[in-house]
């Protein structure tokens, strides 16, 4: 426990330093120390609430793909496997679409166009899977089989919707369609409703710690010490689904922060999720956020997609992290 402790109070301090460091830094450079109103305003409009929206999506993905990897029993599961991302990324192309032929701001319908579509991946989802989540398998091997095909394959038909609206979309609406798809965290506008889904998710999380870790190890196992396993696989799968909406609609796909960091923390602090899911919470926050102010000042005043830079770390840290775990 007192390692656990420390663990968090690390993390804690990290996300402290993340976020003083993502407010201070930019694009245009740090700022100084003074009553500048120009600087304040900067501060106070653009980098504060993208800091803390990086912080917020960074943690909705790093709990969504601990739950996932819980849910399915497999370490390498994350975030968009079930295809919430899929539709919630071809809802906001359809809008985008939508909103160039209209003539409707871009910003303005994006983000609707992505919670439209996620909810309907998610409706989709339970839709097809509701009967195999409402009843225990009848071998430890066929859990989570059917609902990770059926996510998988539902991926794949929205990014086939995907593939076709970019196709489909003028030179002048294609780069700001790319630049979405990898990562954009300019829009703050949905940060409130985000940052209520990521404390209500949390504290589901934390609750319900003690019945994950009965549940990770096999869902006859919790069910024999009396753990409502149908319920709470129902309850999980749709805490990690909203987690993954909500920071898609806010941000769109940023990748690897939802599979990494709760790998890695399971290397350090184990599979208890009591220590395992706030740790994700706080170690994907400070993460993303940063890996945006790095996509920020890299080759400053250019701004390049966040989920570059997440690729670019999360792909190397990841295959170091399995030559660990199999150590």
């Amino acid at each position: 426990m007192r390692r656990a402790i420390l663990l968090l109070s690390c993390l804690a301090g990290l996300a402290g330093l993340a976020l003083v460091l993502a407010g201070l830094c930019g694009s245009t450079g740090c700022l100084r120390p003074g009553g500048d109103p120009i600087n304040i305003a900067m501060l106070l409009q653009l980098r504060v609430p993208r800091a803390l929206t990086a912080f917020t999506v960074g943690a909705l993905l790093a709990m969504a793909g601990a739950l996932m990897q819980v849910l399915l029993r497999n370490p390498l599961a994350e975030p968009y496997v079930l295809g919430v991302s899929g539709g919630s990324a071809a809802g906001a192309l359809l809008a985008m679409l939508l909103a160039a032929s209209i003539g409707l701001p871009r910003q303005n319908i994006a983000a609707v166009g992505a919670a439209l579509g996620a909810g309907l991946a998610v409706l989709l989802l339970f839709g097809l899977v509701g009967k195999s989540l409402r009843r225990l398998p009848l071998s430890p091997m066929a859990a989570g089989h059917r609902l990770l095909l059926t996510g998988v394959m539902l991926a794949a038909g929205f990014g086939a919707v995907i593939t076709l609206v970019l196709t489909l979309a003028g030179d002048t609406q294609l780069r700001g369609m790319v630049f979405w798809l990898m990562g954009d965290l300019e829009d703050s506008r949905f940060l409130p409703v985000a940052a209520v889904i990521a404390g209500a998710v949390l504290l589901w999380s934390i609750w319900n710690a003690p019945r994950l870790n009965l549940l990770a190890r096999g869902e006859s196992f919790a069910q024999l010490l009396g753990v409502p396993v149908v319920r709470l696989r129902v309850a999980t799968l749709c805490a990690a689904s909203l987690a993954t909406a909500a920071a898609v609609t806010l941000a769109g796909t940023i990748g690897f922060v939802g599979l990494v960091v709760p790998h890695g923390l399971r290397l350090l602090v184990g599979n208890d999720q009591r220590v395992l899911l706030p740790a994700a919470a706080l170690a994907g926050g400070a993460g993303l956020t940063l890996a945006d102010l790095a996509a920020r000042t890299i080759v400053a005043p250019m701004q390049l997609p966040v989920g570059v830079i997440t690729a670019l770390i999360g792909v190397p840290l990841f295959l170091w992290l399995l030559t660990r775990s199999r150590a």
